[in-house]
């Protein structure tokens, strides 16, 4: 349980800490949320959780391509805010198009048996 709880404060600073850098400087917050910060700690406590190299592996292949349709949110998000929406549809919008991104890329996996996510 020690464990956990040290990867929950570690995962929770590092948001809260990107939170507090961008009211400060959007770039500077953007900066650090763009790193696969995230990414890496979730393969460090995968690996150290399972001492599994072909797990991470396959985790890191497996973000590879679902960071692809995610980049609809980036797209749609501040697209959306800089026509008017509030925040709250634009932020609706944004992930129902990564959402939508997921459902083709899962298709496409599908379709063309692929093997994307193992």
């Amino acid at each position: 349980m020690t464990a956990f709880a040290l990867k929950v404060l570690a995962t929770a600073l590092l948001v809260a800490l990107i939170s507090e850098l961008g009211k400060r400087s959007a770039f500077a917050g953007a900066l650090l949320a763009a790193l696969p910060l995230t990414s890496l700690l979730a393969l460090v406590w995968l690996y150290r959780d399972t001492g599994s190299a072909l797990q991470a592996a396959a985790l890191a292949r497996g973000i590879f391509w679902l960071v692809l349709p995610s980049l609809a949110f980036f797209l749609v998000f501040p697209a959306a805010v800089k026509v008017g929406w509030g925040f709250w549809p634009a932020l609706g919008a944004g992930v129902l198009a990564t959402l939508l991104a997921y459902a083709v890329l899962l298709g496409i996996d599908r379709l063309f048996r692929l093997g994307l996510f193992g």
